[in-house]
């Protein structure tokens, strides 16, 4: 019989492949046929793995006393630690463990985890194996330790294995041991998500703000894994909301962190403090802006979270969304209200940032917000409820009924406007240096100062649009204001002679 090596990735024999397929499938019949044949009984895969461990794993009780019959070797362990017994432990075979022992099989064997039979049972959950284990072996101890310092209970609690947890808790189990992470199982259902699991060990009265070794507690580690049903129930039982980690970081920090919107607002409704700092000075708004999480940002903003706290770097979360050009996270803050005159470290304020990311759109929503701001101040008496409260935006005007005017601000400031003529008019209409400034950053090529003067023109727009003014009115007093009234009575005669202009100028 030709028998050469079963593949180039395997250490078998076709024959001794063979003889593991048949013991995985339980065929006793092809097995025994192969051992006449001088099959070798004992030989191992490339991961060190016999025909007996294959049996065990799958639970099938001919197969293995077949092969123990054969003088298999029963203690072999494959390159993980894994022995026959402890397979059979790991998949819940109770009664080939059973035969294991009873064929000499040692007891108190480990993995290379350092886990033992009751170790592997309870992980998986196997109830019986577990109650063998604990009522027919000898010396077996309830809270033997793993290489990561886990007991049973730590692993059943890690993998909601319930009836686990609580047969061993009936057992008699230490229930406050630590892992060499200084997690304690309560810490392991939390951050696993397991609430049935997490309600019998609350109700056990483990200590809910217990903390880890990086300062962690239970409801820290739910959160962090948007576990809600698990950060509900450790609420509701009296956890401390605003526990801090090591580095400062609280669960809403968290929660914006990993854009978990109904985290963010159960965390919220239960009182938690919405602008605390992590050690980078950091706020959950900083996190939110930073990851791009525009639902979790409004919530926050919806909760009055103080948008102007800056972080290590003096950053505000608009100095962030001006840095990444988030312009919609950037336009949410600039409606909600902010200072635009805070710096970083650098002394740059969110339009210097903006601008020289050459995040074009988003500096131009500053500005336009600036100006915005002080024509609220200017006008205090309007109505908070006005159409401009309720339709406020400083995004790019696409609207049909401004495509007339913006088209004639496009023709102005390409056609007709000489280069320093723009900044003539944005002077008139009181931009600030700052403005200017931010607006010329932008390089387009030698004729710059063409895209420059369009782009103060729509911010005027806008502006003009806001305040509920005549736009055509307002660009005849600019250009006249900078000594070009000719252009400005060819646009009063053109605006009065289209009868589409939403404005005519019939003031002039």
């Amino acid at each position: 019989m030709e028998d050469d090596l079963a593949s180039e990735d395997d250490t078998l024999l076709i024959s001794e492949k063979e003889f593991h397929d048949a013991a995985r499938r339980n065929d006793t019949a092809r097995m025994a046929e192969l051992i006449k044949r001088g099959v070798d009984i004992k030989a191992k895969n490339n991961i060190e793995r016999s025909a007996l461990h294959w049996a065990a794993g799958a639970g099938h009780e001919q197969a293995v006393r077949l092969l123990l019959e054969h003088d298999a070797s029963v203690n072999d362990e494959d390159n993980f630690g894994m022995n026959a017994l402890l397979l059979s432990a790991w998949f819940g075979h109770l009664r080939i463990l059973q035969i294991l022992v009873n064929a000499g099989a040692k007891i108190h064997c480990v993995n290379k985890n350092g886990r033992n039979l009751l170790h592997c049972a309870a992980q998986r959950g196997h109830l019986k194996v577990i109650e063998f284990i604990l009522e027919d072996l000898e010396d077996v101890r309830l809270d033997k330790k793993d290489k990561m310092n886990r007991t049973a209970f730590h692993l059943a609690a890690e993998n909601g294995q319930l009836g686990v947890v609580e047969f061993l808790l009936g057992s008699g189990c230490t229930r406050n041991i630590r892992d060499k992470d200084e997690n304690t199982a309560l810490h392991l259902a939390a951050k696993n998500g397991h609430a049935g699991v997490l309600q019998k060990l609350i109700e056990i009265g483990m200590d809910l703000d217990e903390k880890n070794a990086e300062g962690l507690t239970a409801l820290h580690l739910a959160a962090e894994g948007g576990h809600q049903e698990c950060v509900k129930l450790l609420l509701e039982s009296g956890c401390d909301v605003n526990v801090q980690t090591q580095k400062k970081m609280t669960c809403l920090h968290y929660a914006a962190l990993n854009g978990y919107e109904d985290m963010t607002r159960i965390l919220i409704d239960a009182g938690i403090q919405r602008d605390a700092q992590n050690y980078q000075n950091a706020s959950a708004m900083h996190i939110a802006v930073l990851q791009n999480h525009l639902a979790v940002v409004k919530l926050l903003i919806d909760a009055e979270c103080d948008l102007d706290i800056p972080d290590n770097r003096q950053q505000s979360p608009l100095h962030i969304a001006a840095e990444y050009g988030r312009q919609d996270i950037a336009e949410m803050i600039l409606i909600a209200g902010v200072n635009l005159k805070l710096t970083d470290k650098q002394g740059k304020t969110s339009l210097d940032i903006a601008a020289r990311g050459n995040h074009i759109n988003l500096a131009d929503m500053i500005i336009k917000a600036d100006r915005f701001y002080k024509w609220e101040k200017d006008n205090l008496n309007s109505d908070s409820d006005s159409w401009v409260t309720k339709h406020l935006t400083f995004k790019q005007d696409h609207r049909l009924e401004t495509q007339h005017i913006r088209s004639v601000l496009w023709r102005l400031a390409t056609k007709y406007l000489k280069p320093s003529e723009w900044k003539k008019l944005a002077h008139f209409w009181k931009f600030t240096d700052a403005h200017i400034r931010a607006i010329e950053h932008q390089w387009a090529g030698t004729k710059s100062y063409r895209e420059h003067g369009h782009r103060m023109l729509l911010i005027w727009l806008h502006g003009v649009i806001m305040a509920g003014e005549n736009p055509i009115k307002g660009l005849y007093e600019g250009l006249v204001g900078i000594g070009r009234r000719d252009l400005a009575e060819s646009i009063r005669k053109q605006a009065n002679a289209d009868s589409t202009s939403p404005r005519k100028c019939t003031a002039m």
